[in-house]
């Protein structure tokens, strides 16, 4: 069996299973939530604005809109959000938070 010149096996990809937190909160509370993830231990974060409908309805007009925070953590630091969002902002505020275990390629630069 002959091989292409310059070519070689391909190596195993290496992964980290981390916990994917995602939050979808009114607009105005942005800085609070980043500086929440910050405190628990969160390396980085993805942020964009977006639109929905939910138990709460469509309120245009009488809010800024909403964000969606993602963020790539070990699933003790997933669990400091989650405990935090529930105690602080749950009861008060128009938010929604969920996780999912992900395969993450350079999770070393997640946790």
């Amino acid at each position: 069996m002959s091989s292409s010149a310059g070519s070689r096996p391909e190596e195993a990809l290496v992964t980290v299973e981390l916990e994917r937190v995602t939050i979808v909160a009114e607009a105005v509370l942005e800085a609070r939530l980043l500086a929440l993830l910050k405190a628990a231990g969160a390396r980085g974060w993805t942020l964009g604005e977006v639109r929905g409908e939910g138990s709460r309805g469509v309120r245009a007009g009488e809010w800024q809109g909403n964000v969606k925070l993602e963020t790539l953590v070990a699933p003790a630091v997933a669990e400091r959000i989650l405990r935090e969002l529930a105690r602080e902002y749950f009861p008060r505020f128009a938010v929604v938070a969920y996780t999912d275990r992900v395969r993450v390629v350079r999770g070393e630069k997640y946790v």
